[in-house]
């Protein structure tokens, strides 16, 4: 089925600021979500070829649509691109960590100096004003230390959340084969997980211990969990203390088909939940009090075992394609409302807790030895003079 902007617009009126129900098959869904990035890009051509607006050409913005770096769905990607990718990520598991040893006890090598730095900041990364822009310049340093450090020459790609959500053990991100992140844990007994900040309870599914197959099988986590959610699995003695364990997973349809549709995505971009960058952000984080997990917290739910751990998820290397599909969200509503891309709402610390004043543009993302300190305002546009980079 093709859907034309026609047809697309006539699901913007959602009513609620919960998503309503979209009548569509698999297929049907992924060619909505394309068709919404087809809307995003003709958006962003147009405001290129605007003077009256502030991706005029006065910018003197060297990024253009033209040049662009572009971030593919991972199922896209070749089977060499992928291999590529992958060697990529574990070449980053094997060099040694160049972060001070008194920061991260446990940290052994490059890829911890990332984890290290989310499990630190947590607490002021997460249900708050700069989520969005930390974790977009997250996952740009990430990027750039794949290529310029590991030999990496292609980019950043993406978890399509839509990819077999009745059975995420069949999508190409998990179904155990040499070009996967592997696949599901070994059967562990255990009662599920408790998600959503205590609210929301996962039923377990058919892993809950380490990967049994792919090429993250033998990877040796050194970091955390610091609060995990898995039934039985215990947290690390100290937060960034050495802790080797496996990569754990149990992969659970349940949250896929619950939270990774969509309903929920068209919510956020173009629905009630996108009026404004404080309901499109609190929408895709989570209403835990009300039960529900959100795109971003349920993408992580999906995979389980330590990837449930809030300060210690990006351990999986999904992270990293979990949280391009998060930005690309964020690129999507940013490009179909444009007159609020450059907006930021919320405070300094998670859920107001201690209160704390409002974020400003001016605030700068640290990320420690993974990449210069940038102002939240440098980090708005992705077509800009600090990003430079697209989805497709």
């Amino acid at each position: 089925m093709r859907f034309t902007q026609f047809a697309l617009s006539a699901l913007l009126g959602l009513p609620l600021v919960s998503a309503q129900p979209v009548d569509t098959t698999t297929s049907d869904a992924q060619a909505l979500l394309q068709s919404l990035n087809n809307q995003a890009i003709d958006a962003l051509q147009a405001a290129d070829n605007s003077t009256a607006t502030k991706r005029s050409s006065a910018s003197k913005c060297k990024c253009t649509l033209a040049n662009a770096t572009i971030r593919r769905d991972w199922t896209a990607f070749s089977k060499t691109e992928k291999k590529n990718y992958i060697a990529a990520v574990k070449c980053m598991q094997s060099k040694p960590s160049i972060a001070d040893p008194t920061f991260a006890p446990g940290a052994r090598t490059r890829y911890d100096d990332f984890v290290s730095v989310h499990i630190n900041q947590t607490l002021s990364i997460h249900g708050t004003g700069n989520f969005l822009t930390w974790h977009r310049y997250f996952v740009q340093a990430y990027e750039t230390a794949l290529r310029n450090e590991c030999g990496y020459t292609g980019s950043q790609p993406y978890w399509n959340w839509l990819d077999n959500t009745s059975d995420p053990s069949k999508s190409a991100l998990f179904d155990g084969s040499d070009t996967s992140f592997s696949g599901d844990g070994v059967y562990v007994k255990h009662n599920g997980s408790v998600n959503g900040n205590g609210y929301v309870y996962i039923p377990s599914g058919n892993g809950g211990g380490c990967v049994k197959s792919g090429p993250f099988v033998d990877y040796t986590i050194n970091l955390g969990p610091v609060m995990p959610i898995q039934d039985g699995m215990a947290p690390a003695p100290e937060p960034l203390g050495y802790n080797p364990h496996c990569l754990s997973r149990d992969l659970s349809a349940f949250t896929a088909e619950g939270w990774l549709t969509i309903e929920n995505i068209l919510n956020i971009t173009v629905g009630a939940a996108s009026r404004s960058v404080e309901t499109f952000q609190n929408e895709l984080q989570g209403r835990f009090t009300d039960g529900f997990l959100g795109l971003h917290t349920a993408g992580h739910g999906v995979m389980g075992g330590v990837s449930g751990d809030l300060f210690g998820s990006p351990v999986d290397p999904v992270f990293f394609l979990h949280h391009a599909m998060v930005d690309r969200m964020y690129w999507l509503w940013q490009a179909l409302h444009p007159a609020q891309s450059n907006l930021i709402a919320g405070t300094l610390t998670l859920f107001n807790e201690p209160p704390s004043r409002d974020t400003s543009v001016n605030d700068e993302i640290y990320l420690g030895v993974n990449a210069p300190s940038q102002k939240i305002g440098n980090l708005l546009d992705t077509l800009g003079s600090t990003l430079c980079y697209i989805y497709l």
